[in-house]
């Protein structure tokens, strides 16, 4: 956690300071320690850094000081005890799962999860003896009436992608924490800065530090934050798979965290006033941001987020061709995966979706063949207004 004396400062601020006392040199930068291992002074000290867990000089695979400095950032970040970081979003959920469960155990999950997620649940997990049961995040008394003698976990993301769909967090994990159950949050779309899971009584929240944390579209990483026992946990499986973080990913998202909480207030407002005006637009059918009032779960939205974020989608009018037809004429946005940069993304939800799930599975949770999910960035607002406005005729 922070220094005694940033408890109090503003969130900015720490993400600036809150690792300053990690750094042991005069440089403004932090330093990389791009190594591998570390030299011991003695059999003993060598004996004594393998035997401790996470040790900060002993193989990069179980800790390194640049990894542990973007941890301590992490979590202060989301206001938990420990973090971890993870050589990609699924190594940090893949990671956090398996540490959990074990057969015959019982997973709870929505119907509406990432599509690596979906599949580390439909795929991986049954061929392990762990059952897995799916059920519309938007049907809060449908968790309790999903729940067996034998759940272990629920596994959680919200907003979704891409149709943005709330599940009600305090709600889930006050059911969870009466029967033991470990509530585990994906918080990449929210982020921190817009929303909290631990703060409403979920156990663990990971994120694809990919997108937000990094910032750049230049880093693949994943982060899990929670409990110094629970991190431990999933540290132990983590180490088993091999899911390390290299320590310049490591440093590229500590420089990344550095503005996020800017770029994440900028891309709030580009959202919001881009989702206005398409949900004016008659090339659009229906558009899906928990910032409008038209949203069914904006009053959720309203009583568990502080910003509703900078991703968005909307249906193209005319289906797959009108929203293939968008997508070619768009100037500025660039039709791309991932999300989460400071330029606007782009992307044919149906498409994307397509290497994950069929396209009536698809249709099922709300993914209609003209989709399109926007990741916004922090461009001018009116830019980008003029940039869709031409895009759609």
């Amino acid at each position: 956690m922070s220094p005694d004396h940033l408890h109090d400062a503003a969130l900015d601020t720490r993400l600036i300071h809150s690792d300053r006392h990690m750094n042991p040199t005069s440089s403004v930068a932090p330093p990389i320690y791009q190594t591998a291992t570390f030299r011991a002074e003695s059999v003993k000290d060598f004996t004594h850094r393998a035997a401790e867990p996470r040790h900060p000089e002993y193989y990069t695979r179980f800790g390194n000081p640049s990894l542990g400095q973007v941890e301590a950032v992490l979590a202060d970040l989301e206001g938990a005890e420990a973090a971890l970081v993870t050589a990609s979003g699924m190594a940090a959920v893949s990671s956090a799962v398996i540490s959990m469960v074990n057969a015959g155990d019982h997973v709870l999950a929505q119907t509406n999860h990432y599509g690596g997620t979906a599949n580390l649940l439909q795929k991986l997990l049954p061929r392990f003896g762990v059952e897995v049961t799916q059920i519309d995040q938007r049907d809060t008394a449908g968790f309790e009436r999903g729940l067996r003698k034998n759940t272990k976990l629920i596994l959680l993301e919200s907003p979704s992608n891409p149709v943005l769909a709330l599940t009600d967090l305090r709600a889930v994990a006050t059911l969870a924490k009466a029967r033991n159950i470990t509530t585990l949050v994906d918080n990449t779309f929210a982020t921190p800065i817009n929303q909290r899971p631990l703060e409403l009584g979920c156990d663990l929240v990971f994120h694809s530090a990919t997108k937000y944390f990094g910032g750049h579209s230049d880093l693949i990483a994943g982060a899990v934050m929670g409990s110094r026992d629970a991190i431990m946990q999933v540290w132990d499986a983590h180490v088993i798979v091999g899911a390390v973080l290299g320590p310049f990913d490591a440093w590229l998202m500590l420089r990344g965290l550095r503005t996020l909480a800017l770029r994440v207030r900028q891309q709030n407002q580009n959202a919001m006033a881009l989702a206005e005006f398409l949900s004016h637009h008659p090339g659009v059918n229906s558009i899906h941001y928990p910032g409008l009032k038209t949203h069914p779960q904006h009053e959720l939205a309203r009583k568990q987020m502080s910003g509703f974020g900078g991703m968005l989608s909307f249906d193209v009018k005319g289906g797959f061709e009108a929203a293939d037809r968008f997508l070619r004429r768009l100037r500025l946005a660039s039709h791309a995966a991932s999300l989460g940069g400071v330029e606007t993304l782009a992307v044919h939800a149906a498409a994307n979706f397509a290497h994950y799930m069929s396209s009536e599975e698809a249709e099922r949770i709300g993914i209609a063949p003209g989709l399109v999910r926007i990741s916004v960035g922090i461009e001018g607002q009116q830019d980008l207004i003029s940039d869709f406005e031409q895009a759609l005729g």
